[in-house]
């Protein structure tokens, strides 16, 4: 049976916990999901709120502070959440990708040094971040060897080096300045490349399948052949699926996949949620008229609206409550679902942070067309 453009969307939703909030360990809800966009402290808060039944921030914090789970750059040069003992292989995976993203760009190479040079500081720093140190701290001690150039170096290693960073505090656990450590050894010893991409793979389609190769690149910005040679690597541990595009789909064999008349509830999802970066283009749930709209020229993607699994307006957190613009008319049925959602959220941001993602009001400041804007209250 082939699979309708509906049906990849909803297994998209299935597998993020969307349909239908799961009681798990926060640690095992992330795993689950793969990883969480954690480039603002509070979106992994969120999007675990969205997906984990009698969700409370101070599970997450805990999580955090015990380093069950941890937070570092890996998919797409960008902070996320991670099971801890996923670091490893994730990291593993992405390595290669980072250090490129790095030492190849100007703002490195013109310091004239050259990756053997920031390579060979690599066994000071694991040594020195056995302790927690803040950027500014590691800075300081580059200095000695690299002077001037001690900030870029130091740019390129927060990047690609195995750091991950350390909770500090506030509404979200981390606070500026950041402070790094150094990643526990992976168990079992060092996780080569090879392997490392196909366990992130795996991990990839179990929680956003069935998927193409080219999706999977957009969700990591692995180039590729190093994709192609992780499916190929990876044997009938994954299988073609036949859908309603061009591109050829890979899952999990067994994997599920619901019916197309499985309902839908609504969602406020997260600034960055994960479910519309995973795949390419406008992904599955967001219809291409509205692409533009939430995902902003420097890459800034709003805090989201789903109506029937799909994005149909956007949300902020404002004085009274939170502000819904919808891009269409919604019915009544819609609203109701959404103030329901909104008193919940309203509920945990409270003893938060009131006015969530407050640094990013000036794009509703700009203008965002929209066919109806409410403000629900708790």
């Amino acid at each position: 049976m082939t699979l309708s453009t509906r049906q990849l969307a909803l297994a998209t939703l299935d597998r993020q916990l969307l349909l239908e909030r799961a009681r798990l360990d926060v640690a095992e809800a992330v795993r689950r999901i793969c990883a969480v966009q954690a480039q603002s402290p509070a979106s992994p808060y969120l999007a675990l709120w969205n997906r984990v039944q009698d969700f409370t921030p101070e599970d997450l914090d805990a999580a955090f502070t015990r380093r069950r789970i941890v937070k570092a750059t890996l998919m797409r040069i960008t902070l996320h959440a991670v099971h801890a003992e996923d670091y490893a292989p994730f990291h593993a995976a992405m390595t290669r990708s980072l250090r490129a993203s790095r030492l190849y760009d100007r703002r490195f190479t013109a310091t004239g040094l050259a990756a053997e040079d920031v390579d060979a500081v690599l066994p000071d720093i694991a040594v020195l971040l056995q302790q927690p140190h803040t950027g500014a701290e590691l800075e300081t001690e580059l200095t000695d060897r690299f002077g001037e150039h001690a900030r870029r170096v130091w740019w390129a290693l927060r990047t690609f080096a195995p750091v991950q960073h350390v909770p500090a505090g506030g509404p979200w656990s981390y606070t500026l300045p950041n402070v790094y450590r150094a990643s526990p050894t992976a168990r079992g010893g060092a996780v080569t490349e090879d392997a490392g991409v196909q366990f992130l793979l795996l991990s990839y389609l179990r929680a956003f399948g069935p998927a193409s190769a080219q999706d999977f690149a957009r969700f990591t910005l692995l180039t590729s052949p190093i994709v192609k040679s992780a499916l190929a690597g990876l044997g009938d541990r994954v299988v073609r699926v036949p859908g309603p595009g061009r591109a050829a789909l890979y899952d999990l064999p067994g994997a599920p996949v619901p019916d197309e008349d499985v309902p839908v509830p609504p969602r406020l999802l997260a600034m960055w949620d994960s479910t519309l970066l995973a795949h390419v283009g406008g992904g599955r749930l967001v219809p291409q008229e509205y692409r533009s709209l939430i995902v902003r020229r420097n890459g800034d993607v709003l805090p989201c609206v789903l109506v029937d699994g799909q994005v149909a307006g956007v949300w902020r957190a404002v004085e009274g409550g939170l502000e819904v613009t919808s891009f269409h008319q919604l019915g009544k049925a819609a609203w109701r679902g959404l103030a329901d959602e909104a008193a919940s959220l309203l509920t945990m941001l409270a003893a938060r942070e009131p006015e969530v993602y407050r640094r990013y009001r000036h794009w509703w400041d700009k203008g965002l067309p929209g066919a109806e804007t409410v403000l629900l209250k708790g």
